[in-house]
């Protein structure tokens, strides 16, 4: 399972949190401007944007989990298990396939206004990577600056969907899991006023008690609205450090302990990495479950005019500074 938020300071931000049982190898891939993108249905893109993001390379070939591009426009995929449903290629139609998606979108918009036309032009196919890669069960969460919108094919066809909050986790889909925020309306920052009865002498005994009934469990409807309470109460200063240290602390109301979410025999979800990137810059930041130490990756710091991608293992082992 996986939740995805924006935030804006300064800069605007973007990421998410993987949450999963096993890696699937990803690390942080800079796709530059003259790496020519192939596509399935399509002629091949052979200029574009720069991209960076997390991805698995199959074939030489970048399957982004998440990205943003040098235009600060970002985007993720997001577990939507159950609920999505890839058309077949039509003929004339302008065919998408599933993981072609945010390389699609992101190699060709420079902002979420162009974006949102693209998707109205496009046909999202079920065709597949590989055998050994069917296509995920995915939903999409697409940002800039100027706001949100989330991106659902289901059975009933493509839909897009305001995103007022800049949050997504998995199921149900969007406009359940933003309807269901209702039931939180009278939660607060502030401390709580009695009005169970007057004539009761009731009073708080503990800080924090105006959010009295945010759900702390990890399934993907309490996610939502945990983290759509914490990032739309969030303060923090407007430099970089205090940014992005806002923002881990944001995801990390979420975060994923090893032993608590058993998905098989011995075998527990956990939050494999946690992003925050500073897309108006082109900063991808980062943390491991085992490393809580912030690693980032700056795509202008790179050649973003060269043909061949460009590749950084994750630093996974755990960095402590010591201090004596």
């Amino acid at each position: 399972m996986c939740t995805a938020a924006t935030y804006q300071t300064n800069d605007f931000y973007f990421g998410r949190s993987l949450d999963f049982d096993f890696s699937f190898g990803e690390e942080l891939v800079i796709t530059p401007r003259e790496y020519v993108l192939p596509f399935r249905h399509l002629a091949p893109m052979e200029k574009h944007f720069a991209i960076l993001g997390m991805a698995h390379v199959a074939d030489q070939y970048p399957l982004y989990y998440d990205a943003i591009n040098e235009k600060g426009l970002g985007m993720a995929g997001l577990n939507f298990v159950g609920n999505a449903v890839y058309a077949k290629p039509a003929q004339g139609a302008v065919n998408v396939a599933q993981f072609e998606f945010i390389p699609w979108i992101l190699g060709r918009c420079a902002s979420l206004e162009e974006a949102r036309s693209a998707l109205f032009e496009m046909n999202l196919t079920d065709t597949p990577f590989s055998p050994q890669l069917p296509p995920g069960q995915l939903h999409w969460i697409i940002a800039d600056a100027s706001g949100s919108i989330v991106v659902e094919s289901t059975a009933d066809g493509l839909h897009v969907y305001d995103n007022p909050v800049g949050v997504l986790t998995n199921n149900p889909p969007f406009p359940q899991q933003l309807f269901l925020l209702n039931q939180y309306m009278g939660l607060s920052e502030k401390q709580p006023e009695n009005h169970f009865a007057p004539g009761l002498p009731l009073q708080a005994y503990s800080r924090g008690m105006g959010a009295l009934g945010l759900p702390g469990d990890l399934s993907s409807t309490s996610r939502f609205a945990r983290v759509a309470f914490t990032k739309l109460h969030s303060l923090s200063g407007s430099s970089e450090s205090e940014s992005i240290s806002q923002f881990f602390h944001i995801l990390g109301s979420v975060d994923q302990q090893r032993g608590c979410c058993e998905v098989g025999e011995n075998s527990y979800e956990i939050s494999l990495y946690t992003s925050c990137c500073n897309a108006t810059k082109g900063i991808y930041y980062y943390i491991t479950y085992e490393n809580h130490q912030i690693s980032a990756v700056n795509m202008h710091h790179e050649n973003l005019d060269t043909t061949d991608l460009i590749r950084f293992p994750l630093i996974q082992g755990q960095q402590i500074r010591y201090q004596n």
